[in-house]
């Protein structure tokens, strides 16, 4: 428990003070969307912004990306405790090394720090996921690299400006290292503008509260935070709490690989410990940094505490991630670059599974896990080669929770709704491709008496190149768990899958990951898994299911096998058949 008190703060000033960094918060998000080049970001939103105090703790972050915003506290302390005293008015520092707090190489984090008045107050950060790092393949998924070599850009902190002065040899050094280089420098500028916004709003939020009555407001915030989890923490029964989740064998041939969590539940405090095997020469081990984002967004998706979202949500939460060299603490040299969606989700659902176990009533079905494609080639119209990440090919359902059917099309897991999948018109015009398809996925959704969000198939075809396909993730072969007795009888249809298609024939069906080539005439599709249901699915009312067939997220088939309910497409009726007419009589 706190020991200290802290200064008294005004609660006008202070709600006028939180306004602001909020407002400042959104402001950065507008700034790099509306100014980014790359479809990765300013379609996808595939990047997070946060301030930090002068201490290197968190003091707002955005609704934006978990697998960023869990990773950036331990990634700014790791930059504060690399730079020591050599931090300067006008220094911009760029980052993405997972061995110092990164997250994977593809998140490039720009920091620049806030001096008011010749003190260093705050941090402005700005993490976004590029759409290449070099390597040897296009958007640096490389599922055949056995090493973190072999995979991309390593980036320890290193300085772009310096007092002022851009080191344009620093710049020309990294865009020299990457493909699709004019997005790339794109990209760059706006995370420059970005931070540059929050260094400009904190300087004036200081100029007219004064620095000492800043400081206070956001201690009192953290404060806030902290008081919020304690609480929700102390609301749980002591006791130790034990769950594991299951990561898929995507085509490493390593089998299926388990990940085990152990929460501690003493008073107001929570201790989480993580087991996980031995790392593997495939591209889905974890370094610290991303992992402490998998324990941050199981505990939040359990606690679903209320506002602010600062690093005193954690001074309570204290984390073991196992030994190093382990898939959960990796160390050089382990491939990594897919870690932050396998197995960060996979940890995700181990965390949130063992914490339920403390208070069931708080269980929700999982979301839909990862499973998407990266896009390259080269563009006739300029000449250039283009590369992105298409995070429309990976957007999945939501689980169910007891109040609520999942949500459709809002996933995956380990970006929580944060992501958009933009116009298809937008992409076409960007590259060289045509997009035939992109819609819900009828009976995705796992099956309760709450169900599971819908996933979403995404299928494209080069225009007139050959296109490099490189498909990550998994979901392919164990749908979304579901909740509170949840069940599926059709668990196939919940399940992604990538297939190369002729026109509309199947050529092939992939659940591993692989790259491939595809030519003018060829199309690759990506099916993504649904949500978890929530609740017995005999207990679904009639009404609802034959809503959900009506409106095309249930088969006619699906309803029968899965709800017990055969539904009467020309009157759109209902009557229960099977197993739940038995149990109604």
């Amino acid at each position: 428990m706190q020991t200290q008190t802290k200064p008294k703060v005004d609660p006008i000033t202070l709600a006028v003070i939180r306004g602001v960094l909020e407002t400042t918060q959104r402001e950065m998000s507008i700034t790099l969307e509306k100014t980014a080049r790359s479809s990765v970001f300013n379609v996808a939103h595939d990047y997070s912004n946060a301030l930090f105090n002068h201490r290197g703790e968190m003091i707002i972050q955005g609704q934006d990306i978990p697998i960023h915003l869990g990773g950036l506290m331990p990634a700014m302390k790791a930059v504060i405790a690399a730079l020591g005293d050599d931090v300067h008015d006008g220094d911009v520092i760029y980052h993405n090394d997972p061995v110092m707090m990164g997250s994977h190489i593809l998140d490039c984090c720009m920091y620049k720090p806030v001096f008011v008045e010749g003190r260093l107050m705050f941090w402005s950060v700005c993490k976004g996921h590029v759409a290449d790092i070099g390597g040897p393949v296009p958007a640096g998924y490389n599922p055949n690299a056995t090493e973190i070599y072999a995979e991309g850009l390593r980036i320890p902190p290193i300085k772009l400006y310096e007092k002022g002065k851009e080191r344009r040899d620093v710049i020309n050094f990294l865009l020299a290292n990457v493909r699709s280089r004019r997005d790339w420098e794109g990209d760059l500028r706006a995370q420059l503008g970005t931070v540059q916004i929050g260094e400009r709003n904190m300087i004036a939020l200081c100029q007219k509260y004064g620095s000492a009555q800043v400081s206070d407001c956001l201690d009192e915030l953290m404060d806030m935070a902290d008081r919020s989890m304690r609480t929700l923490i102390q609301s749980v029964p002591d006791g130790v709490y034990e769950a594991s989740a299951v990561l898929e064998d995507a085509g490493h041939g390593l089998g299926e690989l388990e990940i085990h969590a152990k929460v501690t539940i003493a008073g107001d405090t929570c201790h989480i410990g993580i087991q996980s095997p031995p790392q593997v020469p495939y591209f889905i081990n974890s370094y610290a940094g991303n992992s402490y984002s998998g324990v941050y967004l199981g505990l939040m998706m359990f606690a679903k505490v209320a506002p602010p979202y600062n690093e005193g949500l954690y001074r309570c939460v204290s984390v073991d991630l196992g030994p190093k060299g382990t898939l959960c603490n990796a160390q050089e040299p382990a491939p990594h670059v897919n870690c932050t969606t396998t197995p960060m989700e996979t940890l995700c659902d181990a965390v949130r599974l063992a914490l339920e176990k403390a208070a069931p009533d708080r269980a929700v079905g999982t979301w839909g896990h990862s499973s998407g494609v990266n896009i390259a080639g080269r563009d006739k119209r300029t000449g250039e080669e283009y590369v992105t990440m298409v995070l429309a090919s990976l957007i999945s359902g939501a689980g169910a929770t007891s109040t609520q059917d999942g949500w459709n099309a809002v996933g995956p897991e380990c970006c929580f709704g944060a992501l958009t999948s933009g116009d298809i018109e937008i992409l076409e015009y960007s590259y060289p491709i045509q997009i035939h398809r992109y819609g819900l996925v009828r009976d995705s959704g796992g099956a309760g008496l709450r169900r599971g969000g819908c996933a979403t198939e995404w299928e494209v075809e080069p225009l007139d190149h050959e296109m490099t396909v490189v498909s990550f993730g998994e979901g392919r072969h164990h749908p979304a768990s579901g909740a509170n007795g949840a069940s599926s009888a059709c668990e196939h249809l919940k399940l992604g899958r990538i297939e190369r298609k002729e026109g509309d024939a199947v050529l092939e069906v992939m659940r591993s990951n692989a790259i491939l080539s595809v030519r003018p005439g060829e199309r690759v599709s990506t099916t993504n898994p649904g949500g978890g249901g929530w609740g017995n699915p005999l207990m679904r009312p009639i009404d609802q299911v034959v809503y959900d067939v009506r409106n095309g997220y249930v088969s006619v088939e699906a309803a029968a096998a899965e709800y017990g309910v055969d539904v009467d497409c020309s009157t759109w009726t209902g009557q229960a058949v099977g197993t739940r007419l038995k149990e109604l009589t």
